[in-house]
């Protein structure tokens, strides 16, 4: 399993998890209704950073990826214009 889905499946077990710990929790109901928006809260943030983190490693990879095939590219370049010389000097 990817680690994606396991940190998509704790997070949603984290909230899950809360959500039901305070409806069964005795308390008065604005009270808990306050506890559950605050849990829902910092849950949607904590899912919110798990994602950006995944974009900015996405946008990373992408980055090297491409920088890789512009250097190869180049590298090949290089390497068709010596042949080419070579070829033309004989």
């Amino acid at each position: 399993m990817s680690s994606k889905k396991v940190m998509i499946g704790a997070a949603v077990g984290v909230a899950a998890g809360a959500v039901l710990g305070l409806l069964f929790a005795p308390a008065k109901g604005a009270m808990v209704r306050e506890r559950m928006a605050r849990k829902i809260t910092d849950s949607a943030e904590d899912v919110q950073d798990t994602l950006s983190e995944y974009i900015d490693d996405a946008v990373g990879d992408y980055d090297g990826v491409k920088q890789g095939a512009v250097d190869m590219v180049d590298t090949v370049k290089k390497k068709a214009a010596s042949v080419s010389q070579k070829l033309r000097a004989r």
